[in-house]
This record gives structure tokens, C-alpha cells and sequence, in this order.
């Protein structure tokens, strides 16, 4: 039982490499993407931006589940499509150049590029870090799953109800049967 047991050693993070990491995380620039074209993905945005700048993460939000299930069932593309997006850049002083140059440029400068007479709709976002935008996104699906759990209750509540008055209606039928069957056999005794 001893040789089951390993010794892990936990890592800890030193103040130094603590206040590093804080001062990297102050340096980073987060851009808004208001819109997105079809078919794009994170990795193409990530791909596109990289030559401006070192690019960190890349989060694109969803279209809505029901727009895309209209598309799909009206013949248009299965495929996932998003909405908007925030990058982030290693540098909020690129972050800011960039948002300053490509906002309204062609974002692909190749003629044959899909994505060529599209526009890039950019905005530097002061003031706003990473974990605000999950921290959204964390909010939003504590949400959702509170609303769900309300309408489970309600259902679960609806059902139970049902079921009470279906018990409650069988009760009553079968007490008026009997009822019916004694009177039944006492016009027999008498008559």
C-alpha cells in the first residue's frame, strides 16, 4: 500500500513569478470583433491577426442554436458559424495599433481570399482583461442552467399535480362504485 502511494510534489508559485505573471497579464490588450463572417473560424482570425502582432487567445461567440437550425432546415449551410469575438494580443500597445489600422480594411488582402470584401470591424477594448469576458460567459450559463432548473421544478410540479387529481379521480370513481353496489344490493335485500 505504501508503493501506491507517490510522493507529488505540489508546485508553488513564487511572490516573484506571481507578480510576473501579473504584470504580463496587465500588459495584455483585449480587441472586440463586433462581427464575423460566415465560415470564419478562431484559428483563421488568430492566423490573420498573428502578422500584426503576437496573439494570445481567441474566443468567438456561437451563433444562436435556432438561427442555425433555420439555416440548416431552410438548405443553407450545416456549418458553425459566429457571431462576434475578443482576441487577445500579448501587447495593449498593439493591440491598439492594430485596432487603429485594420478597423475597415479588407481582411484578407489577397484577391482570391474568401474573406477579401469582408471588413474588419475592430475596436480596442481599454480597461477590459480576459477573465471580465469569462467571467460573462460564466454568468450567462449559471443562468441558463438556473432557468432550467426552474422549468424542471415547474414540470416536475405539474406532473406531480396531475397525477394527484388522476389518483384523487380513481379514488372517487371507485367510492362511488361502491356506493352504487351497496345501494344496489340493498334495493336487492328489500326488494
Amino acid at each position: 500500500a505504501d508503493k501506491v502511494k507517490k510522493n507529488k510534489k505540489k508546485k508553488v508559485l513564487s511572490a516573484e513569478k506571481v507578480l510576473r505573471m501579473k504584470e504580463a497579464a496587465e500588459r495584455r490588450g483585449v480587441l472586440y470583433i463586433s462581427r464575423i463572417p460566415p465560415h470564419m473560424k478562431p484559428f483563421k482570425i488568430k492566423q490573420l491577426l498573428a502578422e500584426h502582432g503576437e496573439v494570445g487567445r481567441v474566443y468567438c461567440a456561437p451563433e444562436d442554436p435556432s438561427l442555425r437550425k433555420m439555416r440548416k432546415k431552410k438548405g443553407g449551410n450545416s456549418g458553425k458559424n459566429f457571431t462576434e469575438g475578443w482576441v487577445e494580443f500579448e501587447d495593449k500597445r498593439v493591440a491598439k495599433r492594430v485596432a487603429a489600422t485594420l478597423n475597415g480594411q479588407p481582411m484578407d488582402r489577397r484577391k482570391r481570399s474568401a474573406y477579401h470584401y469582408d471588413l474588419w470591424n475592430l475596436k480596442y477594448l481599454p480597461k477590459f482583461k480576459w477573465d471580465h469576458l469569462t467571467e460573462e460567459i460564466n454568468y450567462q450559463r449559471a443562468v441558463r442552467e438556473q432557468r432550467l432548473a426552474a422549468e424542471i421544478a415547474a414540470a416536475t410540479r405539474e406532473r406531480d399535480f396531475y397525477l394527484s387529481r388522476v389518483d384523487r379521480a380513481k379514488a372517487i370513481t371507485a367510492i362511488q362504485e361502491r356506493k352504487k353496489a351497496k345501494q344496489a344490493g340493498k334495493e336487492a335485500a328489500e326488494g
